[in-house]
């Protein structure tokens, strides 16, 4: 007899005939970094201000809120801007905002142009003109009265 020993446990060169799973490693690093990661959005896809600049862009189309709008507008881009994440929600709150309390202004200045234009004056100048001829007309708010109308329907 020949005396062979098994040498398929020792050679490399051998397969494992017991399917016996090598060992893993003795260490291994990690897949995934522990660090905390600065100026990246959070994790789970919300960017802080996001909300509050829904609600702003919301009052900046709502009529008589777009001051409340675009306070709130910038402080959702400060929150965005701290944590490092972009947000045009913010920008578009503070945007439309700005663009109808302007567009406001505009439309009072050209009413009370026109209110002035056809209405023929204020009160007190109306009154001082029937002061200085009491036998003349005036237009008040767009009606023509005499000027002793008018004097009677002021107290004088």
């Amino acid at each position: 007899m020949t005396d062979q020993k098994d040498t398929s446990m020792t050679d490399p060169n051998q397969p494992n005939p017991q399917n016996v799973p090598p060992a893993p490693p003795a260490y291994e690093a990690p897949a995934y970094s522990n660090a905390p990661q600065y100026n990246a959005a959070p994790s789970g896809g919300s960017t802080p201000g996001r909300t509050m600049a829904i609600v702003a862009l919301i009052l900046a189309i709502i009529p008589g809120t777009q001051v409340i709008g675009l306070i709130l507008g910038i402080v959702a881009l400060v929150q965005s801007r701290k944590a490092g994440a972009k947000n045009g929600l913010a920008i578009a709150a503070i945007i439309v905002s700005v663009v109808i309390m302007i567009l406001v202004v505009v439309v009072i200045i050209i009413a009370v142009a026109a209110f002035q234009a056809s209405g023929g004056g204020d009160l007190v100048s109306q009154v001082n003109a029937c002061l200085d001829d009491p036998s003349g007309t005036v237009t008040f708010q767009g009606v023509t009265m005499t000027c002793q109308e008018l004097l009677e329907n002021s107290g004088y």
